[in-house]
């Protein structure tokens, strides 16, 4: 199949950390290169944010990201960039109609809406994953939640609009359900892990302390990041290394980490909280791998690729009962969910795993194998192509496309 990937922020060839930055990028890239080995051709369709930024560039083997003038070709905000994606979809309408692709896949809701315009033209039918809902967002969130205050409205339009609907967990499944869409126009298929990158075997980073958590993601409150600082102070003899933000030549300057250096002055634990800043994938393995447990503590996350990633590499992970962390770590068996916001719960728990090392040993392992069975990118792409086929083929029986998607 000729796959078109549209994601109009989240450039699978971005630097991850940033505050737009994040998991959609990995499993946008990532999904692409699976797809591709599985003998697809993807072409990416992301924002120019970069006037030096060539127009097409080979990505990996069967995988293309173009940069699609749209607005200026700066970093734009993304929840600045709505007013900028008509001109994104018109130009999908002219690309697709001088080669039309055989299956359009929208990443974000933005990009749904210009999917969807251009599929108005050209017929190509449009597959959508929103990776977050702005309805579960706005109540989360409240008054700090910068979605344009149409995103709500377009969302469930695209969801119903759309030829099908990707969800990334069971809890977005329900939203979307409960939203107005179909259930039968909706399959949950997950995000991914590079199971030859994140792996058990391999290098260990360096610790200071007799124990260590790691907690990885970009520094913005609704992380929870603070939970895990007042929660070190009932853990004596461990530190806390937290990966993410800016580079680490940039750290002084940044409002987030001097947020976090306060917090964790406050609670009296700053002497064990360590910033490193951004950390590449190609370290990122070796970090985790040091860790004794992997802390992942949002009070909002639509997915989250973090604990997949320790868990493949045979780390146990305490995180919070939200979103699709619900889906990913089973607790007592890969981990310890716990309740967002509750620092005291939190440092209980990590107390009570951190004192015993055969649960530690036996949770990682169960993840590592749990990752492997459920979790690889060749499964994720094939179950997507799944769906692209239900939607090239609408008399194809659901359960004969559908066999054996994660659910």
């Amino acid at each position: 199949m000729r796959v078109a990937m549209v994601s109009e922020h989240a450039s699978p060839l971005a630097a991850l950390g940033g505050v737009d930055a994040g998991g959609q990028n990995v499993h946008v890239a990532e999904l692409s290169r699976a797809l591709a080995q599985a003998g697809h051709d993807v072409t990416v369709y992301t924002r120019r944010d970069d006037a030096a930024l060539p127009d097409r560039v080979l990505a990996a083997p069967g995988v293309t990201v173009e940069h699609v003038p749209a607005g200026p070709p700066e970093t734009v905000a993304k929840d600045d960039l709505l007013p900028f994606i008509p001109e994104f979809g018109a130009y999908l309408a002219r690309r697709w109609a001088a080669a039309p692709p055989d299956v359009a896949h929208a990443h974000f809701w933005m990009s749904g809406l210009a999917a969807l315009t251009a599929a108005a033209s050209t017929g190509v039918p449009v597959v959508q994953t929103f990776h977050a809902l702005g309805a579960v967002k706005r109540r989360h969130l409240g008054d700090a939640d910068t979605s344009p205050p149409s995103r709500i409205q377009a969302e469930r339009a695209i969801s119903r609009t759309a030829a099908h609907t990707i969800a990334t967990c069971s809890d977005e499944a329900f939203e979307l359900t409960r939203a107005g869409t179909r259930r039968e126009r909706i399959t949950v298929v997950p995000c991914g892990v590079d199971l030859d990158h994140f792996c058990p075997d391999g290098p260990v980073a360096d610790r200071r302390a007799p124990r260590r958590l790691v907690a990885v993601g970009r520094l913005v409150p609704r992380k929870g990041l603070d939970t895990t600082i007042a929660a070190l102070r009932r853990l004596p003899d461990t530190e806390l290394v937290i990966a993410g933000g800016p580079a680490p030549s940039r750290l002084d300057a940044d409002p987030a980490v001097s947020r976090l250096r306060a917090c964790a002055q406050r609670h009296r634990v700053a002497d064990r909280v360590r910033l490193l800043g951004a950390v590449s994938r190609a370290d990122m393995p070796a970090l985790l791998r040091s860790a004794d447990v992997v802390a992942c503590t949002p009070w909002y996350e639509p997915f989250g690729i973090v604990p997949l990633e320790a868990m493949a590499c045979g780390v146990p992970v305490v995180a919070t009962a939200v979103g699709g962390l619900t889906d990913t770590v089973v607790d007592g068996v890969t981990g310890r969910l716990v309740p967002p916001r509750r620092p005291d719960e939190l440092a209980r728990v990590l107390h009570s795993l951190l004192s015993d090392p055969t649960s530690r040993e036996i949770f990682g392992t169960a993840g590592a194998e749990r990752a492997h069975c459920r979790y690889s990118w060749a499964r994720i792409a094939a179950e997507t192509a799944r769906c692209y086929e239900l939607v090239l083929d609408p008399c194809r029986p659901r359960h004969a496309a559908m066999t054996g998607a994660v659910r």
